[in-house]
């Protein structure tokens, strides 16, 4: 069971809702793939919070964090940001994958499958 002193902290819930209801057109996207159990049925969160930070979808079962990008994440603080957030969530054993907006749009089942292949499988 996850350490849930650091999940979902009280004080970003404004924060987690605001970014559900302004998500991008790649986060919905990759939402209608990952709720309701559809990929390998394992339960994704959207917009969950791991300490301070936010990270795009949640899967408590496989710790792992999946991050979509555009081209603000090129600006040398935001990607500063991004590698501050992977060691916090690496730290707490927690996997990170990135995509790039455009892979969801130009290529949906090679993220899935990427997604899928970063499950622990016993």
């Amino acid at each position: 069971m996850p350490n849930n002193t650091i999940h979902n902290l009280r004080y970003l819930k404004p924060y987690r809702k605001s970014l559900r209801n302004h998500g991008t057109s790649a986060e919905a996207t990759l939402w209608k793939s990952l709720q309701k159990r559809q990929l390998d049925g394992k339960k994704f969160r959207r917009q969950h919070s791991i300490g301070n930070f936010i990270v795009d979808f949640f899967c408590f079962e496989e710790k792992l964090a999946i991050e979509l990008y555009g081209s603000v994440h090129d600006d040398p603080l935001v990607a500063m940001n991004d590698e501050r957030k992977t060691e916090y969530l690496k730290s707490h054993g927690i996997q990170v994958i990135r995509f790039e907006n455009r892979a969801v749009f130009e290529n949906l089942d090679a993220v899935l499958e990427m997604i899928r292949g970063s499950f622990n499988h016993p």
